[in-house]
């Protein structure tokens, strides 16, 4: 993956997330399914000017719709990666 503006997705704001970004500057973003754990480190110094020092990544399965009375659907599988900072900080409530 060559483009690094495509691997970072969106941030991923949740109760757990934000308890992450308080006690341990840990920043929780939705990133492309095929984007490794150097692609994500490189993307976020460049976009954000920070440090970071670890990257854990964890692939979330789609859950189980039901469309209509018969048929169930299911929606997309996606890939979350877990952004521990070294230096600076992130945050995106303030730019809410």
């Amino acid at each position: 993956m060559k483009d690094l503006q495509r691997v970072l997705k969106k941030p991923c704001l949740t109760e757990k997330s934000n308890l992450l970004h308080e006690q341990q500057e840990t920043v929780a973003f939705k990133v492309d399914p095929q984007a490794n754990k150097v692609e994500i480190k490189k993307a976020v110094e460049d976009m954000f000017q920070v440090k970071v020092a670890r990257v854990r990544t964890t692939k979330v399965l789609g859950k189980k719709r039901r469309v209509g009375v018969k048929s169930v659907g299911r929606s997309n599988d996606w890939k979350k990666a877990y952004v521990t900072l070294a230096e600076g900080k992130i945050n995106f409530l303030d730019e809410l």
